[in-house]
């Protein structure tokens, strides 16, 4: 099978460029990268809480976080409660880390976002790439991303953030009622070692995980060329766990029976054999 902020932190907070992997930590990530890779049919672990239902000890959760989140915030006041219970779920439900991860969430956004929104003008490098749609929706009702690997170059770092941040706002905003996470296809045809952008991938994931966590539903890894290992070995130890468990890759020969196993044929993007058109994220 072919498989598979300024500075840049890992999930566990420490920076990128000063961390020091002890022996234990490196097996063990590479014993997590041997499972990803060398699953036969490019499944992982079923994600965990992927649904909107509440249990008692979840609304009670939430109901103590809010009320310590907003003495320390008071915009934290403006989300609702499943924003709350989104980044509980994100740190297992332990109160006191997802108040800290949520807290400096909303420290993050006063600085990343000031204006409330991202204008496409401040972008317009990265629009101009189109290398990013939206369109239809998988059989849980969560909405389809398709992105291409191959139309991304490396550029200005900090422009590439905005970019990210508009795209996960434009996604968000445009949530069907009753859904949180959306699905991502991730085409590789065509890339090469001129679309590897390790910074901006790592910058990516960081803001994914630590900003809008338990959004992303599933991520199919698609067209895989061999060579993409060498960037994906790079950025895999800085994947969080409960991501990890949401990536698959699958394989060429399995691709329409696998996305179709998810997602109806009249919800498919046409280039993947199904009904919908492409539609850029930024014209949704």
């Amino acid at each position: 099978m072919a498989t598979h902020h300024s500075t840049p932190l890992q999930p566990n907070g420490k920076s990128m460029e000063n961390s020091e992997w002890t022996t234990e930590e490196e097996e063990e990530e590479e014993d997590d990268f041997k499972e990803c890779v060398e699953e036969s049919n490019g499944s992982l672990t079923p994600v965990i809480n992927d649904t909107l239902d509440w249990n008692d000890v979840e609304k009670q959760k939430v109901a103590i976080m809010r009320a310590f989140v907003e003495k320390e915030d008071s915009s934290a006041k403006d989300v609702d409660d499943f924003m709350i219970r989104r980044f509980l779920r994100a740190r297992d439900l332990d109160i006191e880390k997802a108040s800290a991860m949520f807290l400096k969430y909303l420290s993050w956004r006063r600085s990343a976002i000031p204006n409330g929104f991202i204008s496409p003008s401040e972008i317009s490098t990265n629009l101009s790439h189109n290398k990013l749609f939206m369109q239809g929706v998988d059989k849980k009702g969560r909405p389809i991303i398709v992105g291409y690997g191959n139309r991304h170059k490396q550029g200005n770092i900090e422009e590439f953030i905005r970019y990210v941040i508009f795209v996960l706002e434009q996604i968000s905003s445009r949530m069907p009622s009753g859904q949180e996470k959306f699905v991502c296809i991730g085409d590789l045809q065509g890339w090469g070692y001129s679309n590897s952008d390790i910074r901006g991938y790592r910058a990516s994931l960081q803001i994914l995980q630590d900003c809008y966590p338990e959004r992303l539903g599933k991520l199919y890894i698609v067209h895989v060329p061999y060579i993409f290992m060498t960037a994906w070995k790079m950025v895999y130890p800085f994947i969080d766990k409960k991501t990890k468990k949401k990536i698959c890759f699958v394989e060429d020969k399995k691709l329409r029976s696998t996305l179709l196993n998810d997602i109806d044929e009249s919800q498919l993007p046409d280039v993947y054999g199904g009904k919908l058109s492409l539609v850029p994220i930024q014209d949704c």
